[in-house]
């Protein structure tokens, strides 16, 4: 099975705007919405819903709002509690699905509740081909956590993805190669804030054609130690570098709606691609896929199977033979598939 670590869970507000947003404006919405959130959350969700098994671990009082949708939803879980609720996030949405997030810290935990996480995570390890490490981390968990983690779990039958930024990202870098994932997956800002590379020229870059940059970029990462970098450049798409090679992959042309959940779809994706037995560019083109099917969904809605459309996104090898995989696009407008911190 994938299990999921969510170390900062959250309950995640969405309200939909019929026009721009303005400060100091009075808004009417037009739909809301309260889904189980946090970044490992989001990826137990996609990898359930395309009945894959899947477990989710998070810290959470049993009686939490988020722990009973997950139970509604059929979402295997497995709980350290907590003194308090979990933090509530806000959403708000507009038209062109520009996309603005609220997020609270979220309830502190000790070292007792960070042991006890992981120790369900080393007790489920033998059940699992991945082990996915998402999100920001709450007050009282040290920086280097993840990197603690990792250490914890590498002796163990699993591989290990990391999705986080900011401080967690930076103190899990400072560790490499030691404390180097099996995958890493940063968006344009955290690749930027691992190797020091400018964000934005990346993606301008990569929507101009030339992923070039960001494949230098994650090669670093690969220099240090990390197994595979899949890289999310909002519209630009997105590029995977391994030992093996680097692919670029393109998505057809939406109309966003939310950007929030999509790059825990896209990791989602990969995940459920890569034990599935694909190559790694099939694996970027469901990937992509999946980003591309929760852009496109309101609010914190998460894409099932048959809202992905595999065959539209293409990938380009960049250093190997038989360029492409699934069909031509001329451009996409896929949304940040990573923006949700």
């Amino acid at each position: 099975m994938i299990v999921t670590l969510t170390a900062n869970p959250s309950l995640d507000n969405t309200v939909e705007l019929a026009t721009r947003l303005e400060r100091g404006a009075v808004h009417r919405a037009t739909a809301t919405s309260t889904d189980p959130g946090g970044k490992g959350v989001n990826v137990a969700r996609v990898i359930a819903a395309a009945q894959y098994p899947t477990l989710a671990i998070l810290p959470a009082r049993a009686e939490d709002a988020l722990v009973t949708a997950l139970t509604d939803r059929g979402i295997a879980h497995r709980l350290v509690p907590t003194a308090g609720p979990v933090r509530s996030n806000l959403t708000i949405t507009e038209p062109d699905g520009t996309t603005t997030k609220l997020n609270e810290p979220g309830h502190p935990l000790d070292e007792a509740q960070l042991e006890a996480l992981t120790g369900l995570l080393t007790e489920h390890v033998p059940d699992a081909g991945w082990v996915a490490l998402c999100g920001s981390l709450p007050p009282g968990a040290p920086d280097d956590w993840y990197g603690r983690l990792v250490r914890a779990l590498r002796p163990l039958p699993c591989a290990i993805a990391i999705d986080t930024s900011d401080v967690p990202l930076r103190a899990l870098a400072a560790g490499f190669p030691d404390t180097a994932p099996d995958l890493v997956k940063p968006n344009s800002e955290e690749l930027s804030q691992l190797t020091g590379c400018d964000a934005a020229s990346l993606e301008a870059a990569a929507a101009a054609g030339d992923p070039g940059p960001t494949v230098r970029a994650a090669r670093a990462l690969l220099d240090r130690g990390v197994g595979t970098v899949l890289v999310t450049l909002g519209s630009a798409g997105a590029v995977l570098a391994t030992a093996d090679g680097a692919w670029f992959a393109r998505a057809p042309r939406i109309t966003p709606r939310s950007t929030v959940g999509a790059g825990d779809a896209s990791l989602a994706g990969y995940l459920l691609a890569d034990v599935a037995g694909d190559d790694p560019e099939r694996a970027l083109q469901l990937a992509v896929a999946y980003g591309t099917a929760a852009a496109g969904l309101p609010g914190t809605a998460l894409p099932r199977p048959d809202q992905v459309d595999r065959d539209a996104v293409t990938v380009t090898a960049l250093d190997a033979p038989n360029p492409t995989v699934g069909a031509a696009a001329p451009s996409t407008t896929v949304a940040d598939p990573a923006a949700e911190h």
